[in-house]
């Protein structure tokens, strides 16, 4: 039985996920903004099979909430088994572009709240010496291209950040995971014009991110072609790739 966090909790990803422990007989601490959209949840992984879920508001974006809602998952789960951090927006580059307070609110939104959490969650999984910190990135930081550049320096941020949390808590029997998705069927996508071939849903990513976790992947691009697709963008010289746009 996985004792499992889910930060970001309403996202459809992260939902996703969640069913298919679920279907385990999981119990959960589930933490999101949305606490309507929460119960919505909680009632859907009951039906499921869930051995137990704990809900908990909070606004990722406030730093001060980070450790009462860490104290509160553990008193719920007593340990943590599985740590998935899903949160974040899609920001739109060209308002990033004309206001400061957007680009900075939405860098701390997708990259520095995520990198708060990951070092307080770290220092639980360091006391425990066993679990996996499985964080849900973006294949738009492999590269930084004009159409998302900001949405991808913060998700670079998280990756290399993760690079180097990886080899620390790895020597104490403590997984973590750099989940990489491409375009994926969600609200967040809603309105974009995408190519359609490699637009996917959700639950493709799922089982993806859960066989992940449970083989020890240290990098996981979903679907798999997005390793390719990127391996291709980030070898494209600079004077060719400042002609582009991506």
């Amino acid at each position: 039985m996985k004792r499992i966090l889910i930060i970001g909790a309403t996202s459809a990803i992260a939902n996703a996920c969640a069913r298919l422990w679920a279907e385990q007989g999981a119990e959960f601490f589930l933490v999101a903004r949305n606490l309507e959209k929460m119960e919505q949840t909680a009632a859907d992984l009951k039906s499921r099979g869930a051995k137990s879920v704990t809900l908990h508001r909070m606004d990722a974006t406030d730093f001060a909430a980070h450790d009462p809602m860490l104290e509160s998952c553990l008193e719920a789960l007593q340990q943590i088994d599985i740590a998935l951090i899903a949160h974040g927006t899609l920001p739109n580059q060209k308002t990033c572009e004309q206001d400061v307070n957007t680009a900075l609110y939405e860098f701390t939104n997708n990259g520095t709240s995520v990198i708060a959490l990951l070092t307080r969650l770290a220092n639980q999984f360091e006391i425990q010496r066993c679990g996996t910190l499985a964080v849900i990135s973006s294949v738009a930081g492999d590269r930084g291209r004009p159409s998302n550049y900001l949405y991808g320096t913060a998700k670079a941020a998280v990756s290399t950040f993760c690079e180097g949390l990886r080899p620390r808590l790895f020597k104490v029997g403590v997984h973590v995971i750099d989940i990489k998705p491409g375009f994926v069927d969600t609200p967040m996508t809603q309105g974009l014009r995408l190519p359609a071939a490699l637009v996917v849903k959700p639950e493709k990513v799922a089982r993806m991110i859960t066989k992940g976790i449970e083989y020890k992947k240290d990098i996981v691009y979903a679907p798999r072609f997005w390793c390719l697709i990127m391996f291709i963008i980030k070898i494209v010289p600079n004077f060719i790739f400042k002609k582009l746009n991506l």
